[in-house]
């Protein structure tokens, strides 16, 4: 198969890198707006895989001809870019016939791509929005622990945080994806079940104790985007659903300071001469003080709840020292390389819009994420 990934960062690397080196794969392009990094990216993965199958080449997410081009030689594409690009993105793949999946990041745009589910089906094309690790392979484990427990349960919780081995103060954090895409979780209502109704709250609120084997105690509190589809999925199915992010000890309140003072508004403020968004100057901010280099740790639990009964998946996964690729490009972006080419192979059957939890053969995702070194433990006990 033919695979394109648009966007050379850290996740689009890290994709065109799982793909490469598995035997399915003829070939990746790796696109973007900045030639040179991509031809970077491209240079550094055939490196890593001792592979000349990836390629390099210029493409304007923006521009629908353009990525039309490229979309039109390939069998699949996956979107790596910032989550507003990929409602045209998703539009474009219809449009060439290729299957296609992207990392999402935005509740809004996700339904606007589902919403073109009679499109995609009408040219064959299967469309997987939101995929990676929250959502993504966590709506996917969600979905098998419903399966698992007969497709009801009392509360399905789902816990996940990328944090640095080493934190540092104020913050205690590392910026591991998209800066945009970590505004608008902090920024945005999270949408959630209660009662088994659908229900948004706001983002940094209800912050809980969360421990798990090996760490400090670390804290866990709602943001937005994480459930993706599953309140629609199991309302009037499951008591209580939601996902929170895990950070260390106090993140929580200082990012709340930064969201009550307005400063992931949206709307345009003039100082003077010169008119700015307070979330544009954050995400550049956040960039500059989040960076780092720090070694990673991903933390994922994933709770189904059924009276005295609670199933669940864990995932602890490091950065791996002889890629030097972080946690979070593995356990986000092989994820969604995966759906990707489950996609084009059809090990995904339904055609038109996909949803995790639903569409997704969770044994065979779990089989290929344990035969990349990204082990998941599976447990069933009293509470």
């Amino acid at each position: 198969m033919k695979l394109l990934v648009i966007g050379s960062g850290m996740m689009g690397s890290s994709a065109a890198y799982d793909m490469a080196r598995c035997a399915r794969v003829d070939s990746v392009t790796i696109a973007d707006a900045d030639k040179p990094r991509a031809t970077e990216a491209a240079a550094r993965v055939n490196k890593l895989t001792r592979t000349k199958k990836v390629v390099a080449a210029h493409v304007d997410a923006s521009s629908t001809a353009s990525v039309l081009k490229f979309m039109k030689g390939h069998d699949g594409v996956l979107s790596a870019v910032p989550y507003f690009y990929n409602l045209g993105l998703a539009k474009a793949a219809i449009q060439a016939r290729c299957h296609f999946a992207d990392l999402g990041g935005n509740n809004t745009v996700v339904r606007q791509e589902l919403a073109l589910d009679a499109q995609a089906a009408k040219k064959g094309v299967r469309l997987a929005p939101d995929c990676g690790l929250s959502p993504g392979m966590a709506s996917i484990l969600g979905g098998e622990l419903m399966r698992r427990i007969g497709g009801r349960a009392d509360a399905l919780k789902i816990y996940v945080g990328g944090l640095p081995q080493d934190p540092h103060a104020p913050f205690h954090y590392q910026l591991v994806f998209s800066v945009e895409g970590l505004i608008n979780e902090y920024a945005e209502p999270a949408m959630i079940l209660r009662k088994g109704r659908r229900t948004l709250i706001e983002p940094l609120t209800e912050i809980e104790d969360f421990r798990i084997p090996g760490f400090p105690e670390l804290e866990a509190f709602h943001t937005s985007g994480g459930t993706s589809t599953l309140p629609e999925t199991f309302a009037g199915k499951v008591g209580e659903c939601f996902e929170k992010t895990l950070r260390y000890p106090g993140h929580a309140a200082k990012i709340r300071t930064l969201y009550d003072f307005g400063l992931f508004s949206k709307e345009p403020r003039k100082i003077g001469k010169v008119s700015i968004s307070p979330r544009a100057l954050m995400a550049d901010l956040m960039l500059d003080k989040f960076s780092g280099n720090s070694p990673d740790v991903t933390v994922m639990r994933i709770e189904a709840v059924k009276g005295l009964l609670v199933h669940s998946f864990t995932l602890v996964d490091k950065l791996d020292p002889r890629t030097k690729l972080t946690s979070m490009m593995r356990t986000t972006a092989w994820p969604a390389s995966v759906v990707l080419q489950m996609l084009v192979t059809g090990e995904v059957v339904k055609r038109g819009a996909i949803l995790q939890e639903r569409d997704i053969p969770a044994p065979q995702f779990l089989a290929e994420m344990a035969a990349r070194g990204i082990n998941i433990a599976y447990e069933a006990k009293e509470a």
